[in-house]
Order: structure tokens, then C-alpha cells, then sequence
């Protein structure tokens, strides 16, 4: 019996022992990771393993699940998280008490914030993986905006072959950014860039430009912004929400300056039907607006996640087109709706179902198990970039 016990007890501890080698095995470094740093790594089950070097420390938690690290004999804190939501995650590290970057992490700018963040792959999903096709190339581009004098920023990416085919112009996908977010938001975390790569390798979209620019949402102080305009005052009365609308000074930059900007330095089709836009969150607000006062500026419009108080109705939207589909839809070509499953109805799914009831020409798209986060955008701009500038 004695022999029985000694025999199942070393037959656990190399079970656990293999166990323990397979999910070290399995997990792989980000690749959101600085050079040459081992960690965090992320294992097949979308869990993260982090190891800090911090041998004074009395506690260390990182945010993703509030996940508390264990510390070593050797100084060094380590720990998994629960498994994670694929995509892109920002996080930050806590040591006794102090709120941290990861020093082996990529830092971006998102929530008004720099933050560490890191790539959960999603298991199948590689349309913006960086691939061995033609790539286009993403210039940083500095204007002054006549409107307003200022010394203004944007990201524009040219689609592969934009330099040897000399003659050739292009349509124009305009890219917004959501609230306490910059120009930077699509390339850095969005990957709009590599998805149009790929769209375009495999024959899916169009070559087009892609214009990425500040919509003037970062280092955005709601509190601030709604004690400037208490309720009751004149400004109040103009805020959906109770909000001012401070996007809103983002349209005339656009048509005044953006757009014009676009068309003088780069070989573009400058007609409406070559000419779309779209954004995120806040920036989908700010693409209802600009479109709805615009039109004949552009002829394709994607929301995504937007921002509802965007909307103002079927009645009154598009100056009342939309209470006439027909006409609506010789007008506009694309109409795009996105979300993701786990956000509300108010994120997009809502306004589809008025659309849908009236009998307005639309898609629809929602991402399967995700929220308000960029693996809902990407996919979301995987889905509206191949309907584009399509000549039918």
C-alpha cells in the first residue's frame, strides 16, 4: 500500500511538472514588447505572464484583473492573469501603491493617457498582421490650417505603388479617431495601415488614401468642460447630453482645411463619390455631424461604436433624407453601422434598428464577444474599406 501511495504521489508531480512545461511551452513573448524583453508573455489560453524586477517592493499588482504578483528569492515578482479578451489591451502595474508603466512594454496614447499595452492574438484573426505583401507607406505630414493659423498634424497613408504609378489618383478614406485619442490611434493601435495592405493584396478593397488626423478629443476634461457650461446656461441648451459640444469645431477644420490640404498635395479623385468617411466612438459623432452637414463632400459614412447624441433622428437627419430612403440611397453609397456584441444598444445596434424599420439601405455589422476597444474597430474598418469606392 506504502508502494501504491509513493508511486501515485511521483506520478502527480510529473503530471504537474509536464503540465507546467506545456503552458510554459505554449506562451510566447507579445509582441507589443520593447526589444528583446521576455515578458509579459501571453499563453494559448489568451492568459498573461508578467515577471517585474522589483526586489523592494511590498506588492505588486498589475490591472488586467487586478492580478497581484507573487515575489521570488531572487527579487523578481511574477504572475498570471485570467484569460484575457483578444486584441489590444492597455494596462498599467502597480507597486505598493504607485501607479507604473511596464518597462517591458510599448507605451501608447489612449484614455488621455501614455499607457503600456499589449496584442492578445485571437485565435484565426490575422487580417491586420503585418504580412509578406506590398506595403504602403505612413507619412507624418505638418500643415498650417488657414481657418485658424494653427500648425496642425496628420498621419496619411498612400497605398502600395503610390510612388511608382505617378499618374495615377486615388480616393480618399478620412479616419477618426474617439475622445482622449490623437491622430496616432488608427496606425499605432488600430493597424489601419497593415489592414489596408492586406485588403488591397488580396484583391478586397481598393487602393486608396487614408487620412488620419487630431480631431481635437485629447486631454478631454468633461468635468471642466461641463463647469465652464453649467445646466441652464445659454451654452447648455446647445449640449446633447448636457455636454458642450466642443467637437464640433472639428468640422470646419475638415472641409476647410483637411480636405483642401489633401487634394493640393496628393494625386487625388476629389469628387464626392471618391471621397469617404469614418470614426470611432466620439470620432463616429464628430462623422455623423461632418457628413450630415456635407454631403456633397462625401458620398460613403461608417460609424463605429459611435457616440449616439450624433444622431439626431430618422426626422431630422441629412436635413430629413433619411425620412426618404430612395433619395437617401442614390446619395450615399455606403452607409456603415458597426459595434461590438458586448457593448449597448445605443453603441450602434440602435440606430441600425431605426434605420432598418424605415426602410433605409445600410449595413450592419457586429463583432462577435468584444466592447469598446480597437479589436471592435479594427474589424469594424476590415468590413467597410472593401465596400468602398467600388464602381457599380
Amino acid at each position: 500500500m506504502k508502494k501504491t501511495i509513493l508511486l501515485l504521489c511521483a506520478v502527480l508531480l510529473q503530471t504537474a511538472f509536464v503540465c507546467f512545461g506545456q503552458e510554459a511551452d505554449n506562451s510566447k513573448p507579445a509582441s507589443t514588447n520593447v526589444a528583446g524583453a521576455d515578458y509579459p508573455r501571453v499563453d494559448a489560453q489568451h492568459r498573461v505572464i508578467f515577471r517585474i524586477n522589483a526586489p523592494k517592493a511590498t506588492s505588486v499588482v498589475v490591472s488586467l484583473g487586478n492580478t497581484a504578483l507573487t515575489k521570488g528569492e531572487d527579487g523578481y515578482w511574477t504572475g498570471r492573469t485570467e484569460p484575457q479578451t483578444p486584441g489590444f489591451l492597455c494596462y498599467s502595474i502597480k507597486i505598493d501603491g504607485v501607479e507604473l508603466n511596464d518597462p517591458s512594454s510599448e507605451t501608447f496614447y489612449d484614455a488621455g493617457h501614455i499607457y503600456s499595452c499589449i496584442e492578445i492574438p485571437e485565435q484565426g484573426v490575422d487580417f491586420y498582421d503585418i504580412k509578406d505583401v506590398p506595403h504602403g507607406d505612413v507619412r507624418s505630414v505638418w500643415y498650417k490650417a488657414k481657418s485658424n493659423g494653427e500648425m496642425r498634424h496628420a498621419y496619411i497613408y498612400t497605398p502600395p505603388g503610390y510612388e511608382q504609378n505617378g499618374t495615377t489618383r486615388y480616393p480618399v478614406l478620412y479616419l477618426l479617431h474617439g475622445m482622449n485619442q490623437d491622430r496616432r490611434a488608427w496606425e499605432s493601435q488600430g493597424r489601419a495601415n497593415f489592414i489596408l495592405d492586406n485588403l488591397i493584396a488580396q484583391g478586397k478593397a481598393k487602393p486608396m488614401i487614408l487620412v488620419m488626423e487630431d480631431g481635437g478629443l485629447a486631454g478631454i476634461n468633461l468635468a471642466a468642460r461641463r463647469a465652464q457650461s453649467p445646466a441652464g446656461s445659454a451654452n447648455a441648451a446647445q449640449r446633447p447630453g448636457g455636454m458642450d459640444p466642443f467637437w464640433n469645431a472639428f468640422t470646419k477644420v475638415m472641409i476647410e482645411d483637411i480636405i483642401p490640404m489633401v487634394d493640393a498635395r496628393y494625386r487625388t479623385l476629389s469628387d464626392r463619390e471618391h471621397r469617404a468617411i469614418a470614426g470611432l466612438s466620439l470620432g463616429g459623432a464628430q462623422t455623423y455631424q461632418i457628413s450630415e452637414t456635407n454631403l456633397d463632400k462625401f458620398a460613403s459614412i461608417g460609424v463605429f461604436s459611435a457616440a449616439p447624441f450624433g444622431f439626431s433622428g430618422i426626422a431630422t437627419a441629412y436635413n430629413g433624407l433619411l425620412t426618404k430612403p430612395d433619395a437617401f440611397s442614390k446619395q450615399v453609397k455606403v452607409f456603415y453601422i458597426g459595434q461590438g456584441s458586448e457593448e449597448g444598444a445605443n453603441a450602434g445596434r440602435a440606430i441600425h434598428e431605426q434605420m432598418q424599420k424605415n426602410g433605409i439601405k445600410h449595413v450592419y455589422y457586429e463583432a462577435p464577444g468584444t466592447a469598446h476597444v480597437f479589436q471592435t474597430w479594427r474589424k469594424c474598418l476590415y468590413g467597410f474599406a472593401p465596400l468602398l469606392f467600388q464602381d457599380k
